[in-house]
C-alpha cells in the first residue's frame, strides 16, 4: 500500500467525514513562548505608542546648560574610559552580546568605581532618544566652564607669554575637541568660547580630545566681540585666521608676545565683527591645488608654529 496515509490514525473520522490529523503541529503550537513582554516593549500596544512618543518630546525638548550627557556606542565608550575622560555611569541593556570593546569598557568603568547599571532595551532607547547605541552608554557630567577673568589671570600668571585660542562659530563638537587637544599640546592658556552658535564641550568632543580638555581652562562668554577687546586691554594681541588675511603665518614676527588666537567657522571663517575687531588676520601658505584646512588644522598648525618661534626665540 502506498504511502501510509491508511495506517491507524492518520485519518480521523467524525460526523463532519474523513479528516487528516495535524501532523503534530497543534502540540508544538501549545508549548510557551516565554514571559510576555510588558506593554511598553509590545509593538503597537498603545503603552509602547505613549512611551515612543514621550521619547521624542525629551529629544526635541531644550537641553539644560547644567544636564548630564550620554556618549552612545561601543568604541565610542571604549575609547571615552581608556582616555579616561569624567563620567558617572555605564549603562548596559540587557542581553547585550559582549564583545572586547564591551568587556573593556565594563572592566574600566569597574576599575574606576563608576556605577554600572543594566537597563532594558526600550529604556536604553527612552535614554537615548532612538539613537543608535550599540547597547551601551557612558554618562558624562556637565563641563564646568571658567569665567574669561579667571582664564586671563591664569594666562598672565604662566611663565610664559600668555597664549588663548578663542573660536568663532565652530559648531562642531570633534572640530572643538581637536581643538582642546592641540592647545594643550602647544602650550596655549585657555580657550574662549561663545554662548550662541557654537559647539560646547559635549562628550563628543571630551572623546575627541582624548582627555586634555581636563587639563585646560574654557570660558565661555556671551559676547566673543566684547571678550576679545578685554584681552587686548590686558595686553594681548588678536589674530584672527583668514585665507585672505593681511600677513601670513610665514611673516609673523610678534610670536612670543602675548597672543590670542581666533579661529573661525567650518564653513564662513570669521564673522564680520570679530574679522574688525583683530588687530591683524592670519593666512596660512599653502600649495596652490589647496583650498582651505579644517578649523581644528589650522588652529594645530598656527599654535605648532607658535611654539616653534616662541623655543627658537
Amino acid at each position: 500500500m502506498a504511502g501510509n496515509s491508511q495506517r491507524q490514525g492518520a485519518v480521523r473520522k467524525s460526523k463532519k467525514g474523513a479528516q487528516v490529523g495535524s501532523g503534530g503541529q497543534v502540540k508544538r503550537g501549545l508549548k510557551g513562548k516565554g514571559p510576555t513582554p510588558r506593554a511598553t516593549e509590545r509593538k503597537g500596544h498603545p503603552a509602547a505608542r505613549k512611551a515612543a512618543s514621550a521619547a521624542r518630546r525629551d529629544t526635541n525638548r531644550p537641553r539644560p546648560a547644567d544636564a548630564a550627557e550620554l556618549l552612545l556606542g561601543r568604541n565610542p565608550v571604549a575609547e571615552a574610559l581608556q582616555a579616561k575622560i569624567p563620567a558617572t555611569a555605564l549603562y548596559v541593556a540587557v542581553g547585550l552580546e559582549s564583545d572586547e570593546r564591551v568587556t573593556e569598557a565594563i572592566r574600566l568603568a569597574g576599575n574606576r568605581g563608576l556605577a554600572i547599571l543594566e537597563i532594558s532595551r526600550n529604556e536604553m532607547d527612552r535614554k537615548t532618544g532612538g539613537l543608535l547605541h550599540q547597547g551601551i552608554a557612558l554618562q558624562v557630567p556637565p563641563f564646568s566652564y571658567r569665567e574669561l577673568q579667571d582664564v586671563l589671570a591664569i594666562a598672565a600668571e604662566s611663565s610664559t607669554a600668555p597664549l588663548l585660542v578663542a573660536l568663532d562659530g565652530v559648531t562642531d563638537p570633534r572640530n572643538l575637541g581637536a581643538v582642546l587637544r592641540s592647545a594643550v599640546a602647544f602650550g596655549a592658556h585657555g580657550v574662549i568660547l561663545p554662548e550662541r552658535r557654537s559647539a560646547g564641550v559635549t562628550a563628543t568632543a571630551w572623546r575627541t580630545s582624548a582627555g586634555t580638555a581636563a587639563r585646560i581652562p574654557v570660558a565661555r562668554v556671551t559676547n566673543l566681540v566684547r571678550a576679545l577687546k578685554q584681552c587686548q586691554s590686558d595686553g594681548m594681541l588678536v589674530v584672527g585666521l583668514d585665507a585672505d588675511g593681511s600677513t601670513t603665518l610665514d611673516d609673523l614676527q610678534m610670536a612670543a608676545d602675548p597672543i590670542v588666537v581666533v579661529v573661525g567657522s567650518e564653513g564662513r571663517g570669521l564673522s564680520r565683527l570679530v574679522g574688525e575687531t583683530c588687530d591683524l588676520t592670519l593666512s596660512i601658505p599653502m600649495a596652490g591645488n589647496a583650498e582651505s584646512l579644517n578649523a581644528s588644522v589650522a588652529a594645530a598648525v598656527t599654535l605648532a608654529e607658535i611654539a616653534r618661534r616662541r623655543r627658537i626665540g
